[in-house]
């Protein structure tokens, strides 16, 4: 019984001691700022804005591309099929801006499996500018978002990205969204960076034009079935490193459904095991479940209330989440407590779902991660 004791307390002690370190690490990271001066720079960009429906608050993330501080800039707009209902939004935001050179690009080249690169190639092969920002339509860009992004480069840099941090929810199950994309992804990946070894994002990714095309271009990012996993090893095979914008970009959520962050969430966990296996292995590990557990053993073996080491080793970590989403100034609501929980209990049976299976739903587009042909859905083919 005591080895037992003395094992459980180790596991709990270990595991909260990495969590408050990652928890310290991000704080510093992601703390919230006052706003940075807008800074000048000689450089042109092209931002391209990869389209596909009519997401929650669209307009505002999309409009917000037009309202950025920065001279040279240039927008791509692009879609991959003409029926796309999202045209006539992207129409009339061009047409408000006509003193911002922008244009909506339609057409699909099948490079991958992955419908969203394939529908950036002809926003890449059109792009004018020394800088590429390549971001998603649900990232809601601050004025000085292009100033960030170029501040963040160095001299050993290859790529700037941004995780996404969820913003505005609506329901229980956005919430839960939120506690994925911020408490759990952004602080880990943060951590990561800190540490030396970032990882991309396909949120938000800042590329020199000329660099990725010295490594093959675009067309490179079609190794993996994620274009920021592919990414991720373009850059460290150039011997470069991938970096973190410091306090990173919302994504405004709205409402959510448990089947939509399941999913969500299921896609990621087999990219993420596809891509970076020995990465994924200790995932489970993460969550603060396990924590709670080896603490509710520890007090069994040690003759305490297994609710009561259970709690406290809970209390230990949601207040260390609690502190950085606070500092960070992300959503933090009476709800929240209840989400950080459902997402650490869903995180056990995800981590096992996402070991099994190749199959992925993005956009009403089927991929197989053992397929080497894109599967498009029916309604996709044209």
């Amino acid at each position: 019984m005591t080895l037992v004791f003395l094992l459980a307390l180790t596991i709990c002690a270990i595991l909260s001691f990495i969590h408050i370190v990652t928890v310290v690490v991000a704080v510093v990271r992601c703390r919230a700022q006052a706003p940075s001066p807008l800074r000048s720079y000689a450089s042109s960009v092209t931002l391209i804005r990869p389209v596909c429906g009519v997401d929650n608050y669209c307009a505002e993330t999309l409009r917000s591309s037009f309202a950025l501080d920065y001279g040279r800039y240039d927008i791509l707009f692009c879609v991959a099929s003409a029926k796309d209902p999202v045209i006539p939004l992207v129409e009339r935001l061009i047409a408000d801006h006509p003193y911002i050179p922008a244009r909506l690009l339609i057409g699909d080249e099948r490079i991958s499996q992955n419908p969203k690169l394939n529908n950036l190639c002809k926003g890449w092969e059109a792009a004018t500018g020394e800088w590429v920002i390549i971001a998603d339509s649900n990232v809601l860009m601050p004025r000085n978002y292009v100033q960030r992004l170029l501040a963040a480069w160095r001299q050993d840099t290859g790529l700037v990205c941004s995780p996404p941090i969820g913003c505005l929810p609506d329901g229980l199950w956005a919430e839960v969204e939120c506690a994925f994309l911020n408490g759990y992804q952004a602080r880990w990946q943060y951590f990561s960076d800190t540490m030396g070894f970032g990882f991309a994002q396909g949120k938000t990714m800042l590329w020199r034009r000329d660099e990725l095309e010295c490594a093959g271009g675009l067309r490179m990012l079609a190794q993996e079935m994620a274009e920021d996993a592919a990414s991720t090893k373009v850059v460290r095979a150039a011997g470069k490193r991938v970096r973190l914008v410091d306090c990173p970009f919302g994504q405004p959520l709205g409402r959510r459904s448990f089947a939509e962050v399941w999913k969500r969430q299921l896609r990621w966990a087999r990219l993420r095991r596809d891509s970076f296996r020995l990465c994924y292995a200790p995932e489970v590990f993460a969550s603060g479940v396990a924590t709670m557990v080896a603490g509710g053993i520890a007090a069994w073996a040690g003759g305490a209330s297994p609710f009561l080491g259970a709690t406290i080793a809970g209390a230990v970590w949601y207040a260390g989440e609690a502190a950085l989403t606070y500092t960070a100034r992300w959503p933090l609501t009476v709800w929240s407590p209840l989400a950080w929980i459902a997402r650490d209990a869903i995180m056990v049976p995800l981590y096992i779902a996402g070991w099994f299976g190749n199959e992925l739903v993005w956009r009403g587009n089927q991929m197989d991660m053992a397929d080497e042909v894109l599967l498009a859905a029916p309604a996709e083919r044209d």
